[in-house]
């Protein structure tokens, strides 16, 4: 019996989640991912005040600061994306699920997993 040769990192995208890079860019693109639903949300809530009660205060100040944020989340989508080695139409599902109110809650539990299980968007 011969051992089996180690399998590196492009053959197998499934060790590279143990490196560094990868484990911080899963922890950042999650708190974002937190931050940007709990802020559509709130957004959504504001803009029904906007529309049915004349309170268009929260919607401007809640509208720029999840915009900001929605940026910034694209931007841990990409590291992460690049990092653990998705392809196009895996990172861009991800991106647009942060425009649908809960789906980066969603998106956030399901890129964790595959993730940490080594298999590719």
């Amino acid at each position: 019996m011969t051992p089996e040769s180690p399998v590196t990192d492009e053959e197998n995208p499934a060790q590279a989640v143990g490196d560094a890079g990868v484990k911080g860019a899963l922890a950042r693109f999650r708190v974002m991912a937190y931050i940007v639903g709990v802020g559509l949300l709130a957004l959504c809530v504001a803009l029904v005040l906007n529309r049915f009660f004349d309170q268009g205060q929260y919607s401007a100040v809640i509208g720029p600061v999840h915009g900001f944020l929605y940026i910034v989340y694209l931007v841990m989508i990409v590291d992460l994306g690049l990092k653990a080695r998705w392809s196009l139409k895996g990172t861009i599902l991800v991106m647009l699920s942060g425009v649908v109110p809960v789906g980066s809650f969603f998106a956030e539990r399901m890129v964790t997993r595959r993730v940490r299980e080594g298999i590719k968007l």
